[in-house]
């Protein structure tokens, strides 16, 4: 198979010169077979989840087409970028911002729990793009702050997540105020009915890219199971987090109560945690996920709905505290691992009550999750305060999963780049 490079898929040299010093060389497969029908100005269907690369599949066409642009005191957007969350928006806009670094563009970030006002002053200063969710941006048009009336590239984002939480009427509103001569991509990780009519009506003879994200992550997850009583599961954690290898975690439970508990108990005995879910502010969440991303916290416990929005790179592993009602949950959540064509490792506990959903998941699976012993990690727990202050080596520690090495990249994400946003 011939070797696919960013150089050869026919983006400007500015660009690639943000992708060779940010260490991108090699696209993934939504990159490769999305950019270049997108540069050739076709509609886009991407079947793919957030991790898949799909952010870069539809920057950089979005930034060689901009880029050309010469500076001007005031524009209005060019490109208008939709996603269903605040913490999705300034992951976009962070990528927009390492890809553009060669470019005189201009971007704000659009979304809700904040004041408006420093997104409306960005607004009438002129912007080449807007990445924004729907409520807020739909407030600021009804308050003439921001027009689309020049817009050419359109991108909805997690089309199915903006469904689940009812944003697909505010959707509707806004693709009414963009011009029907443009440029419109859409990616999606399912295609329920209401996507499908939406396609339908926005899409205009799209190149479909289906790449079945959740099976190709699979594949790069090395899975285990450890049978173990609910009474002990919270010993067999904290064994668990002793060892090195778990460098970045994501343990996930069933609801808000049980993610704020664990977190809490965590962070009792040393290990920085902290908690995401629905009931929290979006600051909050945001405060959290910023803290994981960089490295202040190790721990992220999440609730399913929460997970959703989290795309932070090099994630090791996840823990299934405690397993998911259907099967499909549960490979969106070990897909929180594995990102960009990285290896990830994924460790469920399974009380005995539970295994009916265990047999639900491996039948989805079509293979058994082979099983770990529980016993060295229920062990290693009882020296929980000694092995946070250091003083038992980590050469009498059992030996814990881990994600195959070959491709995983160290070192930290590249810094972002200072953006006048909203805050």
């Amino acid at each position: 198979m011939t070797s696919v490079s960013f150089d050869s898929l026919g983006l400007a040299e500015p660009l690639v010169r943000a992708l060779t010093a940010a260490g991108h060389v090699t696209p993934t497969p939504i990159q490769s077979q999305g950019i270049p029908p997108v540069l050739a100005g076709r509609d886009l269907l991407g079947l793919a989840e957030t991790g898949s690369g799909k952010t870069a599949a539809f920057v950089l066409p979005i930034l060689n087409r901009l880029g050309g642009l010469p500076p001007s005191p005031r524009r209005h957007p060019r490109a208008l970028i939709l996603t269903p969350t605040r913490e999705l928006a300034v992951q976009i806009a962070d990528t927009v911002d390492m890809y553009s670094r060669h470019l005189q563009l201009r971007t704000a970030v659009i979304f809700g729990g904040v004041s408006a006002h420093r997104q409306i002053q960005e607004c009438r200063n002129g912007i080449d793009i807007v990445v924004a969710t729907p409520g807020r941006l739909l407030d600021l048009i009804g308050q003439r702050a921001v027009s689309l009336h020049e817009v050419e590239v359109l991108v909805l984002d997690e089309a199915d997540r903006m469904l689940d939480m009812g944003f697909i009427r505010d959707v509707r509103r806004i693709i009414a105020t963009v011009p029907q001569r443009r440029q419109s991509l859409l990616f999606s990780a399912t295609m329920p009915k209401e996507i499908a009519d939406l396609v339908a009506g926005l899409l205009h003879d799209p190149v479909r890219v289906d790449l079945k994200p959740a099976s190709v992550a699979v594949d790069r997850i090395s899975q285990q199971v450890i049978h173990i009583e609910v009474r002990r599961k919270r010993a067999l954690l904290a064994g668990l987090l002793c060892a090195p290898q778990l460098e970045r975690v994501i343990v996930f439970t069933r609801t808000k109560h049980g993610a704020n508990k664990v977190a809490r108990q965590l962070t009792e005995i040393g290990i920085k945690a902290d908690a995401i879910h629905g009931n929290k502010s979006q600051n909050a969440r945001q405060d959290a996920l910023e803290s994981f991303r960089n490295g202040r916290v190790r721990v992220l416990v999440a609730t399913d709905i929460a997970a959703r929005g989290i795309d932070v790179r090099e994630i090791t592993h996840v823990i299934n505290y405690e397993l998911p009602k259907d099967a499909e949950s549960y490979v969106h959540r070990i897909g929180r691992t594995a990102r960009a064509g990285l290896n990830g490792a994924a460790i469920s506990f399974c009380a005995p009550e539970e295994r009916g959903e265990l047999r639900d998941i491996e039948r989805l699976l079509r293979h058994a999750v082979p099983t770990m012993d529980a016993g060295p990690w229920l062990q290693l727990s009882a020296n929980i305060p000694a092995i946070v202050s250091g003083e038992v080596a980590a050469a009498a520690q059992p030996q814990a999963p881990h994600a195959p090495r070959q491709n995983r990249h160290r070192g930290r994400p590249p810094r972002r780049s200072q953006r006048r946003r909203a805050a």
